[in-house]
């Protein structure tokens, strides 16, 4: 994918996600499955047989689902029974993809500029702050489109 694609890409995500409130669709303390059901009033007997299953079973299947092992397929057939939709999405933790890949471009340019400066340093060519700042936004604006970045540092194929 071309840079421009990327950013384009990565924008048209941000815009999708940005409505979301995801500290309001934390899980409840019972999982969404036991809440769901219990707002419809609804037993396990009730649900099992809507999914083909016991009442045991759908116990299994929210404590799987509070523990955080649930299936996919398997939320989505018991919120199927439960009239429901199964809506999922990865939501940066930094608030945006442009800011994750910000920040990513960000660290890796210090930690490649810490590594010249060290060298620099050594050979009694120290660079003054101001320079190095200036480096710092330099080489992370270049960095924001190049997919290295994800290399870990140090690791093969790492710059």
């Amino acid at each position: 994918m071309r840079n421009d694609q990327r950013r384009q890409a990565r924008r048209a995500l941000d815009r999708r996600l940005s409505p979301l409130d995801v500290g309001s669709l934390a899980p409840p303390h019972t999982g969404w499955l036991r809440a769901t059901r219990d707002g419809l009033g609804m037993t396990t007997r009730q649900l099992g047989r809507r999914m083909g299953v016991s009442a045991a079973a759908v116990t299994g299947l929210e404590a799987s689902e509070r523990a955080g092992t649930i299936q996919l397929d398997t939320l989505r057939r018991a919120a199927d029974a439960l009239e429901c939709d199964v809506v999922y999405a990865l939501v940066p933790r930094a608030g945006s993809l442009e800011a994750t890949v910000t920040s990513r471009a960000e660290a890796m340019a210090r930690f490649e500029l810490e590594r010249i400066d060290t060298t620099m340093r050594l050979e009694d060519q120290a660079v003054e702050l101001s320079e190095r700042i200036a480096a710092l936004g330099e080489l992370a604006a270049h960095l924001r489109d190049d997919s290295s970045i994800w290399n870990e540092p140090g690791a093969p194929g790492a710059s």
